[in-house]
């Protein structure tokens, strides 16, 4: 399967908040098996989305560079073979 084009981001921790570096993006919510539905969000011209399926509050910071995240290790990598 071809990488994703689309950024995708998982709250494993349980972060209230994540700030990204794209507006664009996949929310997961966790790791599988306690994930949700793979969810497209698009902040718009808006700096945040909050994700309707975990509540994840995601803040978009023009300081961070392709997949980095505060918190760190938010980065969604499908682990399938």
């Amino acid at each position: 399967m071809a990488d994703h084009l689309i950024p995708h981001f998982q709250n494993d921790a349980g972060h209230a908040r994540i700030a990204i570096a794209v507006k664009e993006f996949m929310c997961t919510g966790a790791s599988a098996p306690f994930d949700h539905p793979h969810v497209f969000l698009d902040m718009g011209a808006d700096g945040e989305k909050v994700c309707p399926y975990c509540s994840t509050l995601y803040v978009y910071d023009p300081a961070l560079h392709g997949d980095e995240t505060i918190p760190a290790g938010a980065l969604f990598i499908d682990k399938a073979a």
